[in-house]
């Protein structure tokens, strides 16, 4: 039986409108309602869990076919990306007290001014969510390094996502448990800490290598090395930006920490 559509006005021949998408009307009673919690919770569930599984397997290749199309049965990889760097972020401070952690072995070295020891402590606490903020950037840096490749600006923006979701998964899984049974161990924590920034920068080949399987790792390689000084660059200028944002930001709202960086008396 034809309808109008309620949003466009064009005749709809079976369930939905061919020309806007509109569904076609029905009353709202309690199988729409039962419907609807079944869309929003299992279908929700099943593209998340379906992409989180395949992320963890094969990174470089989810991300391959997302971009290709098949994308179905994949969870938003910019929204995965989202919320594992929520949850990586929860659990770094509240279940595995990265902070509290972090800033007990920086008050050992008494050598680290205040500031050096607030940068890092809130690097390494929140490392999941300034990499979500960098995705961009480092979406840039490897559609530079992989330019003649074929894909665009956006399709990198992707694969960053899928990058950063695979990096967090790692977390999760690996580094935080760790993390949480030996956090009274200075040493392990160091290591442990150190492992996990540096699994990034082994990650992004390890994933371009699947994602551009029909090139040589040898050629992967050349254009990691190329995004690797790329972000290099771009980490020494944040990192000159941080510092003078913190010490403008002290010197207008507690000057008193300057006098650390005073000369000393004889």
């Amino acid at each position: 039986m034809e309808a109008t559509c309620l949003n466009c006005s064009s005749e709809i021949v079976q369930n939905f409108c061919a020309n806007c998408g509109q569904k076609k009307y029905k009353r709202i009673d309690r199988k729409y309602i039962w419907d609807e919690l079944q869309y929003s919770t299992v279908h929700m569930n099943k593209g998340f869990f379906y992409s989180l599984k395949n992320t963890l397997k094969n990174p470089g290749k989810t991300a391959r076919t997302f971009i290709d199309g098949n994308r179905i049965n994949h969870y938003k990889p910019i929204a995965l990306a989202f919320i594992l760097s929520g949850i990586s972020s929860f659990i770094s401070f509240k279940i595995v007290g990265l902070g509290e952690i972090m800033t007990a072995m920086q008050d050992e070295q008494v050598a680290k001014s205040d500031m050096i020891k607030d940068i890092n402590t809130f690097n390494q606490t929140y490392n999941s969510l300034i990499f979500l903020l960098l995705i961009p950037f480092f979406g840039l840096f490897t559609k530079w390094s992989f330019k003649s490749w074929g894909h665009n600006f956006y399709e990198h923006v992707v694969m960053n996502a899928f990058i950063l979701a695979y990096y967090n998964i790692i977390s999760i899984v690996l580094f935080y448990p760790i993390l949480y049974f030996f956090k009274d161990n200075t040493t392990i924590v160091m290591i442990t800490t150190t492992a996990a920034t540096m699994s990034f920068l082994l990650i992004i080949p390890y994933f371009f290598k699947q994602f551009y399987s029909e090139y040589p790792f040898k050629q992967v390689l050349k254009r990691f090395l190329i995004f690797l000084i790329l972000a290099s660059i771009f980490s020494v200028i944040l990192f000159i930006s941080v510092i003078i944002g913190y010490v403008t930001y002290i010197s207008i709202f507690n000057p008193d920490l300057l006098k650390q960086f005073a000369p000393k008396k004889p």
